[in-house]
């Protein structure tokens, strides 16, 4: 565990809030890092397939947990798109903080060295990548327990669990030409307003 030092704060519907106010008072909280596309003002169809399957909140509030998604997105824009895809999971925006960069979901090397992770990141490519993270907090002070990256998130897709039950799986291409890994395995991946509706 390491203790978050940072005071970060995020936009959300009730206003500013605090990573401490993210809690809603529950002893845990879960945050999935949601990628933002800037250039289309909705979330990436991976995290959209990700957030489908999330569950109802109130298993989790049982247990003392809070489940909340945070994005670099304007609040406006998030509120927007959590109402297309009639969501109910809570959306908090990170623009304007170090929370994202401070995690490892947004990397920009002319900005600070990239990692991703737990890793140094080659090249120049900048952008927006997805991640979960978990805190604990112990009256005030909060820390942070855990995060996952990349493909860290599939068990989280809930979509891809039931796949794995069937004889076909899941049907990707996992074949990637050496060095790349930008392959195409999650390319069949629409939102779910966006497939053919005659399938």
């Amino acid at each position: 565990m390491v203790r978050v030092e940072k005071d970060y704060v995020f936009d959300s519907a009730e206003g500013r809030r605090s990573l401490l106010d993210l809690f809603d008072g529950r002893r845990q909280l879960i945050v999935y890092h949601a990628m933002w596309l800037f250039g289309d003002d909705q979330l990436c169809p991976s995290c959209s397939l990700l957030i489908d399957g999330l569950p109802h909140l109130s298993h989790l509030h049982a247990r003392n947990t809070t489940l909340t998604a945070v994005a670099r997105g304007p609040l406006d824009k998030l509120r927007e798109y959590w109402q297309r895809m009639g969501w109910t999971v809570p959306v908090v925006s990170s623009a304007g903080s170090d929370f994202n960069w401070d995690f490892n979901v947004t990397v920009d090397p002319s900005v600070r060295p990239a990692e991703y992770n737990y890793a140094p990141m080659d090249g120049d490519w900048a952008g927006e990548l997805p991640g979960t993270s978990v805190f604990l907090r112990d009256s005030d002070t909060v820390s942070h327990t855990y995060s996952s990256y990349t493909r860290g998130g599939d068990v989280q897709i809930g979509a891809y669990n039931y796949l794995n039950l069937t004889p076909l799986g899941r049907q990707e291409d996992w074949e990637q030409p050496p060095g790349r890994s930008d392959g195409p395995f999650m390319s069949w991946v629409r939102r779910h307003d966006e497939y053919d509706p005659t399938r």
